[in-house]
């Protein structure tokens, strides 16, 4: 065969009668392996007579023979058809009208695609069934997935939008390439009036879901997905649902100045993250209220968050296997908090002192702590400081009060200031603090930090076995509902630091995510979302602007975004159109249709505009 890169077979009948007043007929044969026979021409011929609709040259076929007939330029260009049919074929692809009429759309594109290649790229495969890219445009979309962290998918519906993404999703949760599936829709008209529906919340949710369950249940064994989702690795929620993972606005936050209410941060404030170091917050979202619990851990530190709020934790496997954390909702740890005798959930430390700025004090600070009354607290000036000024009041406080066996630091307080105040030294310089009563601290400090000045203590202490500060969840108890807000920070690991110099998390993280009929969306729910992603994340959004249902008259999310991120640098738009649409045929008709009526509705009323303005130029009436 020859291979004609030009393929022009958008009207085979048209093409045929105008090329054959021009150039002299010649005839082509092609002889067909006889296995592949059935494969190209499908049962009843039904691809053989959608061949001979589109093809420029006449095609007739004899046995496993097919002689093609027409000038030079529709000839070749049908044969470089037939030899991509007959490729899919050989891959095991099976051919159908469809995959016949986008074959040759691909060809008649000119853009030096393959068909065969691009109709035979499996992205999952479920009991005998493949989920694969059907045109060219599905093709370059799937591909946009795999090059970018966020894509968006526009288009109208039945363009496969939101199935290949879910094929995306599923193939790298399978491949481990993300550790979750998180998929969601904005519930406008079901999430946001949910109230008022009858039926539990599952009932209610369920059927606006209905779309993302089937999906998931073609691309995965139905019996797995309970389970996943009961395991957190699959969630499926309206976007009203997601946006918890928020402490209630009372809950201290450390900041560079110091402990501050998580109610009063603005975007753009700076708090701490695991480094020690400030990290700029990037969003701030009110949640209203929402079910609290209060976490503990063995040391005692505890702070207040959501039941869906996020936590890095990692598992004594995990630490075994060298893996790193694992991202895990405050929900799915309750109730397997032990394993065995050990804790289940290990939480990760500061991985150096916080860094405050260094500021002038009137005295010596470790002069001043080893002359403090036992029953006094330490001016803020010592405890805001530099990492420095905090270890040197740290050793003046327990050379007077504190011993040790070598390993853990032992000290006795006569108050519940200087209690809190060791405490608080100790956490920010990446330790620990046990309390065993009221006034007795068990203390382990990171390694490189020496807690006593005092000769004799300080080589017993270093004379003893180190083991690094470790916190583990201890307890999760409910304690009601409260007003809360979530934030997203910009550090790598996305954690920050909250009460007790705990650290959590708020972004999700090696999950693979989407958000679906994202037309639906606000601005402000569009950036909340986007905001959340985390490391080692994709999102893929999908959506059709010309399908907004949101009340008011109000912008689409989905229309904001295209407008604020085209051209950032890893964020990808892909548009698919009705060439594009993979249901029965008459969609993509109808969806043209509409689009025809829409563009001359909206020509007819420029028009009728136009016209008005003339009319008041001129002081004549205006048209009705």
């Amino acid at each position: 065969m020859t291979d004609d890169p030009s393929v022009n077979a958008a009207d085979g009948a048209s093409a045929r009668s105008s090329s054959a007043e021009s150039s002299p007929t010649v005839n082509s044969t092609v002889d067909v392996a006889p296995e592949s026979v059935f494969g190209l021409l499908g049962t009843s011929d039904i691809n053989l007579r959608t061949l001979e609709e589109l093809l420029p040259a006449d095609i007739h076929v004899r046995g496993n023979r097919v002689t093609l007939t027409g000038v030079p330029a529709d000839v070749a260009a049908s044969e470089r058809v037939l030899d991509e049919l007959l490729s899919l074929v050989r891959r095991g692809t099976p051919l159908t009208p469809d995959a016949v009429r986008n074959a040759v759309s691909i060809l008649t594109e000119g853009t030096g695609e393959s068909p065969a290649e691009v109709l035979s790229l499996d992205i999952i495969s479920r009991r005998g069934k493949t989920i694969r890219p059907k045109t060219l445009n599905q093709k370059k979309y799937v591909d946009a997935i795999d090059k970018h962290t966020i894509v968006f998918g526009l288009g109208p519906a039945g363009t496969g939008k939101t199935y290949l993404a879910m094929a995306k999703a599923v193939a790298a949760l399978q491949s481990k390439q993300v550790t979750r599936i998180i998929l969601t829709r904005p519930a406008v008209e079901a999430g946001e009036r949910l109230g008022f529906l009858p039926g539990t919340l599952s009932e209610k949710i369920d059927p606006y879901l209905r779309p993302l369950y089937d999906a998931l249940h073609d691309m995965m064994d139905p019996d797995s997905i309970p389970k996943l989702m009961a395991a957190g690795v699959i969630e499926v929620a309206p976007l009203a649902y997601m946006r918890g993972r928020a402490q209630p606005v009372s809950t201290r936050v450390l900041t560079p100045g110091g402990f501050r209410q998580i109610g009063e941060i603005k975007v753009g404030d700076f708090v701490v993250g695991s480094s020690g170091k400030p990290t700029q917050v990037l969003g701030v979202y009110p949640q209203g209220f929402k079910d609290i619990v209060r976490v503990t851990a063995q040391d005692g530190a505890s702070t207040l968050c959501s039941t869906d709020h996020l936590w890095s934790v990692y598992t004594r496997a995990d630490r075994r296997r060298g893996k790193g954390p694992r991202v895990l909702e405050t929900k799915e740890m309750i109730g397997h908090l032990r394993a065995a005798h050990y804790h289940r959930y290990e939480l990760p430390m500061l991985d150096a002192p916080v860094e405050f700025a260094e500021r002038e004090v009137p005295t010596d600070p470790y002069g001043l702590a080893a002359m403090l009354d036992p029953t006094s607290g330490v001016d803020e000036r010592y405890l805001v400081n530099s990492a420095d000024v905090r270890l040197a009041v740290l050793q003046g406080l327990l050379d007077a009060d504190a011993d040790t066996d070598g390993e853990i630091v032992r000290v006795a307080v006569a108050s519940d200031r200087r209690r809190d105040d060791v405490t608080y030294l100790v956490q920010s310089l990446g330790g620990t603090a046990i309390r065993h009563d009221a006034h007795v601290i068990d203390i382990r400090l990171p390694e490189g930090l020496q807690p006593f000045r005092l000769a004799r203590k300080a080589e017993k202490y270093v004379c003893g076995g180190f083991k690094p500060p470790r916190r583990y969840i201890d307890s999760i108890e409910s304690v009601g509902t409260d007003e809360a807000v979530c934030i997203s920070v910009a550090a790598e690991d996305s954690l920050y630091v909250t009460e007790d110099f705990l650290l959590t998390h708020n972004t999700l993280n090696d999950a693979f995510i989407i958000l679906d009929e994202a037309q639906n969306t606000t601005g402000e729910q569009m950036k909340m979302f986007l905001t959340r992603l985390g490391f080692g994340s994709k999102i893929v959004v999908t959506g059709d602007v010309t399908q907004v249902d949101l009340p008011g008259g109000a912008e689409s999310g989905l229309n904001a975004a295209t407008r604020i991120l085209e051209g950032i640098d890893d964020i990808h738009f892909a548009r698919l159109t009705s060439a594009d649409v993979v249901r029965h045929r008459l969609v993509a008709n109808i969806v043209d249709a509409y689009g025809r009526a829409e563009e001359s509705a909206r020509a007819s009323n420029s028009g009728q505009l136009r016209g008005n303005r003339a009319a008041r130029r001129a002081g004549g009436p205006r048209s009705s």
